[in-house]
């Protein structure tokens, strides 16, 4: 393991480019570098589950051959290098040819996530202008309600309006296709945020930014080589397609595909069928195998060795839990679309953890914690996390494409995010700006109150937000989902005041508690307390009215 500090000092972008990069940042390809590279050796790149246990794994030298066939077919469709492709694909080896093969020509791969509507994909496909789209027959239908439809590709059958089929279609081409070579500035993504009370804006992302997929792989992933890795994220989104994706497979690691709906059996099938011992995944998915207890515990006791969490901040609660029931340490990493994971703790790196925080800058990146003024705060003052662009030599974000930002404040990129500097240099989540609650003249982070509601056994899962309130500004109310055995009652919901009022402070305790079933998510699994809080704030005009 690595000394953290000397990786930081150490830490030069581009002589790291050129040893970690196959081609100069001049003359880059991500087809190349997250397969070519690899194919000569016969390694396995993609090991494939299906729901019904069916399985299939496939060589970096079979993806290079595909990737070259689809290449060739878009070059004979007239694709252009900077063309936009989208994938709207589970996770099957088609997704894998698709984005390879989009990347060989020099054009940009677009995901959509399976879980959208037609609105949702026909904002982003509007976004990107693509002009191809690759989907099945499950999905197709989708696209039946959107005006302005590009070219379909379908696996699993002949599309009616376009009369191509994917492996037909394929079965065509030739399997020499010569990969385009592009400067590091490139793009070969076209990501859209996921967005929190506004439409998805659009990004581009550069040929560079795989070397930070691969340190990150490295230094906080923790990944060594031969080891059994699984990201639980879909590829639809950021972080499973940077890390699930481009990450493990420009390592020359293989990555996993579980093509499935998420549950506990399938989840301890899986780690126990591949051996994985290096998993990564989101909050949210921890939460609820953690809820089935040793159904969860006595099916993965003993394989994992590392454990990664990304997506929303990580309760201690689930730390605890990993490291009692599984003897396993589960770290908790930060990121965004727009920057990739840039805060750590890492796997890879020696250096001290403390419990509840998102942990350490990457080498390449400087973070700081801003005031309204754009000043830099000392430590024990929450402010915006912010990233010293002049200093991070590894950002690679240069802004939405199409549309200005006002995340750039000059030298700084604000993400919009309240935390605070501890002393020993580690930075933990406060909440995201709006989200803050202002209560009795108190700042209270609903992040905080919720970590002490989930310690409570009858807790799976919580949210906090404030409610409007004349004499207080807002009151703290949090939105509990029980576990099955517990039932909602008043006694319960005052123990839960009790429980948090001692864990916490007397101010922070939420003053109202509603059950619910389910909380409002976007589709990759993020709490959306905006919901929430335009409710409560809705129902207070209905009363003042």
């Amino acid at each position: 393991m690595r000394d953290y500090q000397s990786a930081v000092l150490d830490f030069d972008y581009r002589n790291a480019a050129e040893a970690d990069l196959q081609g100069t940042l001049d003359a880059l390809n991500a087809c190349v570098e997250c397969c070519d590279r690899h194919a000569e050796h016969n390694a396995i790149a993609l090991y494939y589950e299906a729901q019904d246990g069916s399985a299939a794994q496939y060589t970096y030298a079979e993806l290079e051959e595909q990737a070259a066939r689809f290449g060739n077919l878009l070059r004979e469709q007239g694709v252009k290098p900077g063309d936009r492709v989208a994938g709207l694909l589970p996770r099957t080896v088609e997704l894998l040819v698709v984005v390879l093969g989009t990347w060989r020509v020099g054009a940009v791969y677009q995901p959509l996530f399976t879980a959208f509507g037609p609105k949702a994909i026909e904002q982003r496909l509007a976004c990107s202008g693509a002009r191809w789209i690759v989907t099945d027959l499950h999905n197709r239908p989708k696209l039946d309600e959107i005006a302005a439809l590009p070219t379909i590709l379908l696996v699993g059958g002949t599309d009616t309006d376009t009369g191509l089929d994917f492996w037909g279609s394929l079965a065509r081409q030739s399997a020499v296709c010569s990969p385009l070579l592009q400067p590091a500035t490139a793009p070969f993504l076209l990501m859209c945020t996921s967005g929190t009370t506004g439409p998805a804006k659009p990004l581009e992302v550069p040929l560079s930014a795989i070397l930070s997929f691969k340190r990150y792989m490295r230094d906080a992933i923790g990944l060594e080589p031969g080891e059994p890795f699984w990201n639980l994220a879909d590829p639809g989104w950021a972080y499973g397609l940077y890390y699930a994706v481009i990450g493990p497979l420009a390592c020359g690691h293989a990555t996993l595909f579980y093509n499935g709906p998420f549950s506990v059996e399938s989840t301890c099938r899986v780690i126990d069928k591949y051996a994985i011992g290096n998993l990564a995944g989101s909050p949210t998915a921890y939460r609820l195998l953690i809820a089935a207890q040793s159904q969860f515990a006595d099916g993965v006791r003993g394989r994992l060795r590392r454990v990664s969490s990304a997506g929303e901040p990580l309760n201690p609660q689930v730390i605890r839990w990993f490291a009692e029931q599984l003897g396993v340490v589960i770290h908790d990493h930060y990121g965004q679309t727009e920057l990739g994971m840039v805060l750590c703790n890492h796997h890879g790196l020696d250096h001290p953890v403390r419990e509840g925080s998102a942990g350490y800058a990457s080498p390449g990146y400087r973070v700081v914690v801003l005031d309204d003024a754009q000043r830099e705060l000392p430590a024990g003052q929450p402010g915006t996390l912010a990233i010293d662009r002049e200093r991070s030599p590894a950002c690679w974000f240069r802004g939405y494409f199409g549309m200005a930002t006002k995340a750039f404040v000059g030298r700084y990129y604000l993400s919009g995010d309240v935390v605070e500097l501890n002393d020993d240099g580690s930075i933990s989540f406060v909440g995201r700006d709006d989200d803050v609650i202002t209560t009795s003249g108190y700042r209270v982070g609903p992040f905080d109150v919720e970590s002490a509601l989930i310690e409570h056994p009858a807790v799976v899962e919580a949210a906090v937000v404030g409610k409007p309130d004349p004499q207080r500004t807002e009151v703290i109310k949090a939105f509990v989902v029980l576990a099955p055995q517990h039932l909602p009652s008043p006694e319960l919901a005052e123990a839960l005041r009790l429980h948090v009022r001692h864990r916490l402070a007397a101010h922070a305790y939420p003053r109202e508690i509603e059950f619910t079933e389910q909380l409002p998510k976007t589709p990759s699994g993020k709490v959306q307390r905006f919901i929430l809080r335009n409710q409560e704030i809705a129902k207070q005009r209905a009363v003042d009215a």
